[in-house]
């Protein structure tokens, strides 16, 4: 793990900003093109972006006749757009028509365009300020959780430079909405029926109870969509967009916005908690380059602009070369080194103990290894595993808070996330259950996104569960019952505060944005006193509930990273239930899912949800995956080599299932581990180009792979009939036939 430093503030590399810009000799008045090594990128004089051009090919990127603002401030939902722009030395002033003037530093790097908000005034009570949308006419891959958009040749991205600027456009809770769009990979091999339409939108299937309710549709055609960084326009291509909102200012919004499921009947109101965080210093890097440059260029804007750069042996996480296989553990741990080093595998995720929930209490809980048939304390096995390398980590629920946590009771923290704040209007006793309130506040909104109508108030120390409250004064709680969650009842005077908590899916409650600091905090310790740098944050979504949306994800790992740093541990494998941009640049694999409805080895078959991952996580430079593969009975060594194989050609990962009772069962266990390993070593050697890799990808197409020394080894296809066809030579930088 690199440090993970603040905001970068530099100044032109390399070239003065005068020298790249061009314009006539009104110079305040007139277009403006700026540049970098791979395109030029004209403003106009009313502060609009008029070309995107790519410098070697000279192609325009920009939709014809169209425009798109470079910036806009948005009040109430409604959008200010930029009249007048004047460039003062490597400022950029922003007229607009309500008077407010917006200062923004430029800065050309080599490969990307950097804007910052230095100054908006007057503010004229601005919520939002929006970095674009900006229009582009490629329409072939929309990276909606990075805001990318990619063809063939040519990648057009904004990225983040800080905290508080996030993906997409503003919206309730500051999160997209889930759903499916209708966008043809290959609309020869893949054509739309006559009764669809390409950018069309479709809820998404299910309830939410799994991971499988949120994917219905097998059809390429069909596009699950994971953000709104990106956008298809069908009229014209696409859209990139970002946003950074003042957070000091109260808002009452939707919630939640996403999971759009049909038997969600309607969206709860949730009034945010403040926080100290505003829209000034805002600041993005636009970069435009060919599409096989795209994740490198990302890469040096992360390393020059001082975001999150987490490594391993030396490489960035989301290096191709860095994607690795992971094993999931079930029961006793005695063989589990072995097993991995046998595989050449080096992190390891332990499903078999369950979920972890957070307990600062008792925050092991009954999470114990198994180690000689003896209940061992998991830095017991951590210290076996560092030793060779492994990294080892749990399956936690992340800021999921169980009902009976310490942090609900005796006492329940003043930290927990509310959804409303209002008073009592009568002095109660402890016992009494005829409570009356301020006002109705929404109190009659059941539950939470999943209508599991769990209703908790907290007043004081005290929680109350109750079923509803009347609709004409006095307004009067109904169904009370008073010193819920073994909290005690309480005496409370008239003009006490009664806040209403956020409950999450699962029944429980979730951290405040400011409480998560703390937990993060508890996280970085959790993983140092355990020896662990692996860590599976299943619910991760769990961050998106207290309405702050991406920034939520940013504040907590930020503030786990730098703990971790203090503490000294060197690296993190970071996992999750899900990819946002608020989590990409921590995460190294999302190993979501698994089974069938992920990928079927035996028949090289997509799931549904295997599919859907895989366009997305793709189109925004993350690994596809097949989720967990459990080793199964009837899998022989050439199903293995299927497994290994379409891995390789998709450049997904996965996480291979085993325990010491599946694997010591099996008579081919050397056989299965041998077969596993060659490919393996192949994967590291990097011996499979661009080109080969398409032709594996094929469903049809088998593989039986052979080393013959560390530098070379032998591919041959499979008939059905399971014969071999003529061998492929592969070796160490080079393929010959």
């Amino acid at each position: 793990m690199k440090k993970i430093n603040g905001r970068c503030w530099r100044l032109t590399a390399g070239i003065t900003i005068c020298t790249l810009l061009t314009f006539n000799k009104q110079a305040h008045a007139q277009d403006i093109t700026l540049g970098t090594r791979y395109s030029s990128v004209t403003i106009n004089k009313n502060g609009f972006i008029t070309s995107i051009r790519d410098k070697q090919t000279n192609r325009e990127y920009n939709p014809k006749g169209l425009s798109s603002p470079l910036l806009v401030l948005e009040k109430n939902g409604k959008n200010v757009f930029p009249a007048r722009a004047r460039f003062q030395g490597n400022q950029l002033k922003l007229n607009f028509p309500n008077g407010a003037i917006a200062m923004l530093k430029v800065n050309q790097e080599q490969e990307y365009l950097r804007f910052e908000l230095l100054s908006l005034s007057p503010r004229n009570n601005t919520d939002n300020i929006i970095w674009g949308p900006y229009k582009t006419n490629i329409s072939k891959t929309i990276g909606e959780i990075l805001s990318v958009v990619r063809d063939d040749n040519f990648a057009i991205g904004i990225l983040a430079l800080n905290d508080n600027t996030t993906s997409g456009p503003p919206c309730n809770g500051d999160m997209y909405q889930s759903c499916y769009i209708i966008h043809s990979p290959d609309p020869v091999k893949y054509p739309l029926p006559a009764d669809l339409k390409e950018g069309q939108r479709f809820r998404i299937g299910g309830d939410g109870i799994n991971d499988v309710a949120f994917y219905s549709h097998p059809e390429e055609y069909y596009r699950y969509m994971n953000g709104n960084g990106a956008s298809l326009e069908p009229e014209y291509g696409s859209s990139i967009v970002l946003h950074s909102r003042d957070r000091k200012k109260p808002y009452t919004i939707f919630y939640p916005h996403f999971n759009d499921f049909p038997g969600i009947k309607s969206p709860r109101h949730m009034e945010l908690t403040p926080v100290d965080v505003d829209y000034i210093g805002s600041a993005i890097a636009f970069y435009a380059c060919p599409d096989s440059l795209g994740l490198k260029t990302i890469e040096q804007v992360v390393k020059k602009e001082g975001l999150p750069y987490i490594t391993r042996n030396g490489k960035w996480v989301k290096d191709p070369s860095n994607y690795q296989i992971d094993i999931a553990w079930w029961g006793p741990h005695d063989s589990l080194v072995s097993y991995a080093s046998q595989l050449g595998l080096k992190a390891v995720q332990d499903e078999g103990l369950g979920e972890y929930y957070t307990n600062p209490a008792n925050r092991w809980g009954d999470k114990h290894v198994t180690l000689n048939q003896q209940k061992r304390p998991v830095s017991d096995l951590t210290a076996l595993t560092n030793k060779e390398g492994i990294a080892y980590g749990l399956h936690t629920l992340t800021e999921f808070v169980q009902p009976f946590s310490s942090d609900v009771h005796p006492v329940p923290n003043q930290g927990l996330c509310t959804v409303l704040k209002t008073h009592i209007t009568n002095s109660i006793g402890a016992n009494d259950t005829l409570i009356q309130v301020a006002d109705t506040s929404y109190l009659n909104e059941f539950g939470g996104w999943d209508d599991n109508k769990v209703n908790v108030l907290r007043i004081g120390n005290e929680l109350i569960r109750y079923k509803g409250v009347t609709t004409v004064k006095p307004y009067t709680l109904t169904g009370v019952e008073r010193g819920a969650l073994k909290t005690n009842g309480a005496a409370h005077s008239s003009g006490e505060e009664l806040a209403k908590l956020q409950v999450n899916c699962y029944g429980g409650f979730i951290p405040g944005i400011t409480l998560q600091d703390e937990y993060a905090a508890y996280y970085a310790s959790l993983l140092h006193d355990g020896g662990m740098n692996y860590i599976d944050f299943d619910g991760f979504e769990s961050f998106t509930y207290q309405g702050h949306g991406q920034y939520s994800f940013k504040r907590f790992l930020r503030g786990m990273f730098d703990h971790l740093e203090k503490m000294g541990v060197p690296y993190l494998r970071v996992m999750g239930s899900c990819v946002f941009e608020g989590n990409w640049h921590y995460m190294s694999v999302c190993n979501v899912g698994g089974g069938n409805n992920m990928f079927d080895p035996v028949n090289n078959k997509w799931g549904i949800e295997g599919k859907d991952v895989r366009y997305s996580f793709n189109g925004s430079y993350f690994p596809s995956t097949f989720g967990i593969q459990n080793l199964q009975p009837g899998w022989d060594v050439q199903v293995i080599e299927n497994l290994q194989c379409k891995s390789v050609a998709w450049d997904a990962t996965y996480m291979l299932g085993l325990s010491q009772e599946a694997v010591e069962k099996r008579a081919d266990k050397q056989a299965i581990f041998k077969a596993f390993r060659t490919w393996e070593n192949a994967r590291s050697a990097g011996v499979f180009e661009s080109a080969l890799k398409k032709e594996m990808q094929e469903e049809r197409n088998r593989y039986h792979l052979e080393q013959l020394d560390n530098n070379t080894w032998k591919l041959y296809p499979v008939a059905l009939d399971g014969s071999l066809g003529t061998p492929m030579i592969l070796k160490r930088g080079k393929k010959t036939s």
